[in-house]
C-alpha cells in the first residue's frame, strides 16, 4: 500500500497533523480533522489504545494510516520531533506533564518547528487542582453546571452518553482553537499551544443557562424551564408501540400547528395558563398513546408542528431526510455519519479505516520522510502490524 500526501479533497488540503492517538475527544478531533482534508498521521501505541478498539469497525480513527511507536524508546520519541519539523499541528491527549516527560511537550516540539500549532486535549485543563485527577466525561460536565439540568427527572440528572462533554465541549472546541492557532499563525509565522479542556468548552457551550439565569426567573431544577421539559409543547411523548415523539411546538403558529394535527385544538386549555399546564399535558400524552408512532409520524413529519419521531441511529440512516442528504452512508462495511459541515468547492470525503494499530507504520513515516522505518521496526522502537490484525 503506498500513501501520498495532500490528497484530501476539503479545505484542510495540504494541512499536517501529527496525532498522539488517546481516546474519545481526541480521535474525534483528528477525525474532524481528516475528514476536511488534513494529512493526519496516528501515532499509536504498539498493540494499540485502551478503550480504543482497534479494527477497521473503529470509526473514530477513520482517514489516517496508523503508525505504532514506542513512545517510551527515545528513538521513537526522535521520530515524533522528525515528523513535528514537517508538521502544522500536533495533537495530544495525555495528562499534564507526560508529553514533556516523554520528550515531546511543547518545548521540545517549538524548539524544532515554532509554526506549530500545539493541540492538548485533557478533561480538567492543563493546570487547576483538579489538573491531575483522573476523570471521564460525566465527571467534568458535572462540575460546570451542565449535567445539573440534563433530563426530565426531577430527582435525578441523566447523562446524555458522553456527547456533551467529550464531543460537545471537548473535541469540538479542540478544532476550533486549532483552526483558530493556524489562521494566527499564518500571520504571525508562530505556532502556540491550545488548552483544550472539557471543563471549558461545557462551560462555554451552556451559554444560554447563563443568559437565562442573568435574565431572571430560571429556575436551576429540572423539568421547570420552557427547553427542559417544564411546558408541555416541549417535551417527549410516547405513542402505543412504546416509542416516543419530541414535541418542539414553542413559538404560537407551531403550537396552533400542533394541536390541530394532534386533533386537541378545541379541548386544549390555554398553554398560557399555568394552571392548567398538567391538564395540557396529560390530554398531550392520552391522544399520543392513541397510536403508534409510525402513525404519528405520517400525520406530523414535513409539517410545522415541530414534532418529530425519536429513532435509533440505525432507523436515522433509513429517514427520508437523512437519507436525502446522505448525512449516514454505508462506507467500508460501516454504517457511519459523513464528514460534517459540507463546502460548496471543496466537498470532504471519508478516508480509509486503520485495519490495526500500526498497520501502516513503514508506508506512512515514508510518506512523511522518516527514512529509517526498517531500522526502528527492527530496534522495537515501531512495529509494524502484519496485514488483517
Amino acid at each position: 500500500m503506498s500513501i501520498e500526501l495532500g490528497r484530501g479533497t476539503g479545505p484542510l488540503k495540504g494541512v499536517k497533523v501529527v496525532e498522539i492517538a488517546g481516546i474519545g475527544p481526541g480521535p474525534h478531533a483528528c477525525m474532524i480533522l481528516a475528514d476536511l482534508g488534513a494529512d493526519v498521521i496516528r501515532i499509536e501505541r504498539p498493540g494499540g489504545q485502551a478503550l480504543a478498539g482497534g479494527g477497521p469497525h473503529m470509526l473514530l480513527n477513520r482517514g489516517r494510516p496508523s503508525v505504532a511507536l514506542d513512545l517510551k524508546n527515545p528513538d521513537a520519541v526522535e521520530t515524533v520531533l522528525t515528523l513535528v519539523e514537517n508538521a502544522d499541528v500536533l495533537v495530544e491527549g495525555m495528562r499534564p506533564g507526560v508529553a514533556e516527560r516523554l520528550g515531546f511537550g511543547p518545548e521540545a516540539c517549538h524548539e524544532r518547528n515554532e509554526r506549530l500549532v500545539y493541540g492538548r486535549m485533557t478533561g480538567w485543563g492543563q493546570d487547576g487542582p483538579f489538573a491531575q485527577v483522573a476523570g471521564h466525561d460525566m465527571n467534568y460536565i458535572a462540575i460546570t453546571g451542565a449535567l445539573h439540568g440534563l433530563g426530565q427527572d426531577r430527582s435525578r440528572p441523566h447523562f446524555p452518553g458522553n456527547l456533551v462533554g467529550d464531543f460537545g465541549g471537548g473535541s469540538t472546541y479542540l478544532v476550533i482553537g486549532i483552526l483558530a492557532a493556524l489562521l494566527e499563525a499564518r500571520v504571525s509565522n508562530r505556532g502556540q499551544v491550545v488548552d483544550a479542556a472539557i471543563v471549558d468548552g461545557t462551560t462555554h457551550l451552556n451559554t444560554m443557562t447563563a443568559a437565562f439565569l442573568a435574565s431572571g426567573g430560571f429556575k436551576e431544577e429540572r423539568a421547570s424551564n420552557l427547553l427542559d421539559g417544564g411546558v408541555p409543547y416541549y417535551d417527549v411523548y410516547e405513542t402505543a408501540d412504546g416509542k416516543h415523539m419530541s414535541v418542539g411546538a414553542l413559538e404560537p403558529q407551531f403550537y396552533a400547528e400542533f394541536v390541530r394535527l394532534l386533533g386537541i385544538e378545541h379541548t386544549a386549555p390555554d398553554r398560557n395558563d399555568a394552571d392548567r399546564a398538567d391538564a395540557l399535558r396529560t390530554l398531550i400524552a392520552e391522544t399520543f398513546r392513541q397510536r403508534t408512532q409510525a402513525e404519528w409520524v405520517a400525520v406530523f413529519e414535513g409539517t410545522d408542528a415541530c414534532v418529530a419521531g425519536i429513532i435509533p441511529l440505525t432507523a436515522a440512516a433509513e429517514h427520508p431526510h437523512i437519507r436525502a442528504r446522505g448525512t449516514l452512508v454505508h462506507h467500508d462495511g460501516y454504517l457511519q455519519p459523513a464528514p460534517a459541515p459540507r463546502f460548496s468547492r471543496t466537498g470532504a470525503t471519508i478516508g480509509r479505516l486503520a485495519e490495526s494499530a500500526g498497520d501502516s507504520t513503514r508506508e506512512a513515516l515514508a510518506a512523511w520522510g522518516v527514512t529509517n522505518a526498517d531500522e526502528l521496526i527492527a530496534t522495537g522502537a515501531a512495529v509494524q502490524a502484519p496485514p488483517g490484525q
